[in-house]
């Protein structure tokens, strides 16, 4: 019981911190002018981007941590400016310039709009707190929910239309550079003492 009770705390705190419904106006603005087909190819770039950044950190972040004497706080500035440069690009221009469509899989949707300086940090922690197979699981899963919440997307943006879905990605564009700002803001804080 311990097992599924750890699963279901790794789940939840990760579902929150991809903040996946959130980032779905990002994935349908970005993903505008694509047909259904690679849609479905973006979005599952997305999760395997994700996933892969999260195995990553959780079997050898401390240790790359380490190795080049970074802390989580680095992280957060180097994450945030990206961020805000992302932001930036989708406020002048509406969408990320990518030579082919699965590059915006990768960056912006699956690095860092999906897997931040938050997730990364909360991998970080959990693997000291948790079993490795409960945070593999509960990963899995909050993913596997991701990656249907982007697969539907079609049904969604039906009803948005264009106009609606250029509203909510320039809302969505303000909200994150808000947010890039504050991990930039937070790290340097930290690293200063303030």
């Amino acid at each position: 019981m311990s097992f599924w009770l750890d699963v279901a705390k790794v789940f939840t705190a990760f579902f929150i911190i991809t903040d996946s419904l959130g980032n779905l106006p990002f994935f349908i603005g970005l993903t505008e002018g694509t047909s259904s087909k690679e849609r479905h190819q973006i979005a599952l770039t997305s999760i395997l981007t994700g996933l892969c950044m999260l195995a990553f950190f959780a079997l050898a972040g401390n240790l790359v941590l380490d190795l080049f004497n970074l802390t989580i706080d680095d992280i957060k500035i180097a994450g945030g400016i990206l961020l805000l440069v992302i932001s930036i690009e989708i406020l002048m221009r509406g969408k990320v310039l990518a030579e082919h469509p699965d590059e915006i899989g990768v960056v912006p949707l699956g690095s860092p709009l999906l897997v931040g300086p938050g997730a990364i940090t909360t991998v970080l922690v959990m693997t000291r707190i948790y079993q490795l197979p409960a945070i593999i699981v509960g990963v899995s899963l909050c993913f596997f929910l991701i990656w249907a919440i982007f697969y539907f997307s079609d049904t969604i943006f039906k009803y948005l239309g264009r106009n609606g879905t250029l509203i909510i990605t320039k809302i969505s564009a303000i909200i994150i550079s808000a947010i890039a700002v504050r991990f930039i803001r937070d790290g340097i804080q930290t690293i200063l003492g303030i």
